[in-house]
């Protein structure tokens, strides 16, 4: 039996924790996921509990449709605001290989500025 693989995008902010499942292509969605869909608070969508009950979410439906291998793609808000994640994209992907999927290549793809726009709050910073 051949392994089918598709690829994972995870969309980690701090204020909620995106993810679908799509082929190898990208042009076919196999599930999708949110954390807003798993946890009954709002402050709660983009915390790790969310992040890994959306996995978990996402790894019963893809073992559903045939895929066992996975291409785990996460990226967080980027450009000139956080250069880093939310706090779910790591513990997304470890409660994905928990369940069952093998994780065959994990990229980050959080875009970088190089010199774009300007970092909001002014010369002196944002003062509380």
């Amino acid at each position: 039996m051949t392994d089918r693989t598709c690829i994972i995008h995870i969309y980690s902010s701090y204020n909620n924790v995106l993810m679908n499942a799509t082929d190898l292509t990208g042009a076919e969605m196999i599930a999708k996921c949110t954390g807003g869909q798993v946890v009954k608070k709002g402050s709660d969508k983009g915390s790790q509990f969310a992040a890994t009950r959306a996995a978990e979410r996402i790894a019963e439906a893809i073992n559903d449709r045939g895929f066992t291998q996975a291409i785990v793609r996460y990226r967080g808000p980027g450009g000139n605001r956080s250069p880093n994640t939310g706090p779910g994209a790591m513990q997304a992907v470890r409660s994905l290989q928990r369940a069952g999927v093998q994780v065959t290549r994990i990229e980050d793809c959080t875009p970088r500025p190089h010199d774009g726009t300007k970092k909001k709050g002014g010369r002196r910073g944002r003062r509380v």
